[in-house]
């Protein structure tokens, strides 16, 4: 995100965007979140009550950060004419690829942002609105092809449910990935999915096992 430039005047009728990059940068360039509200607004002239007029604490900030991810991803998707054709495996995998592609552009606030935790992502709290909207289209998608879907045995709660599963795998595997472009999650993410899609089909144990030996040489190398 780009950043915002400290003015010698009191910013007025600050935008959402605006305080959240100002934020993010932040974070990166102290490696720590401001100490509370009143600094912050101090430090990036912000007037306060314009602050809380947008948000009701930093912690909301670091939860909005990551619902504007999800977001932009799925106005990414939604752009596309091809996508409403695809099956219900290719808009799942869509999904990831575009969400990750996001992540990667921001992928130093999320280290940031994920590591505050120990281990990492034991506190998954900032999260909470980006599940919701995450499994909410997932379930959107399954539904869409209701009457051909390969997945159409299982209910719907149950696949959001491991579909999300799924996603928090994938980031920790993201936040370790060490590869150029991030080139192992992108094989994860076709594996996991192609893995998912055949276990709920019961068609083979083929890619189970190909996605379980990427996964065990991975972890050694890590």
């Amino acid at each position: 995100m780009a950043t915002v430039k400290k003015t010698s005047k009191v910013q007025s009728k600050v935008s959402q965007v605006s305080v959240i990059e100002t934020y993010m940068n932040h974070c990166l360039e102290n490696n720590e979140a401001p100490k509370n509200v009143y600094l912050f607004c101090k430090q990036y002239q912000i007037v306060e009550s314009e602050f809380y007029a947008l948000f009701s604490s930093l912690e909301m900030i670091n939860a909005e950060v990551w619902n504007q991810f999800l977001k932009n991803a799925i106005q990414v998707i939604q752009k596309d004419k091809a996508y409403e054709g695809y099956t219900d495996k290719n808009k799942l995998l869509t999904l990831y690829f575009t969400v990750f592609e996001i992540l990667n552009l921001n992928r130093s606030y999320c280290v940031f942002a994920l590591k505050q935790s120990r281990p990492p992502l034991e506190n998954l709290k900032d999260l909470n609105e980006f599940r919701r909207t995450f499994k909410q289209f997932v379930t959107v998608i399954i539904t869409a092809n209701d009457s051909n879907s390969s997945l159409k045995t299982i209910t719907k709660p149950i696949y959001s449910e491991g579909a999300w599963i799924q996603f928090l795998f994938l980031l920790k595997f993201w936040l370790e990935d060490k590869s150029i472009g991030f080139e192992k999650t992108d094989i994860a993410i076709e594996k996991s999915v192609n893995t998912v899609v055949d276990l709920l089909q019961t068609k083979s144990l083929e890619n189970i096992v190909d996605f379980g030996k990427f996964l065990f040489k991975e972890m050694k190398s890590k």
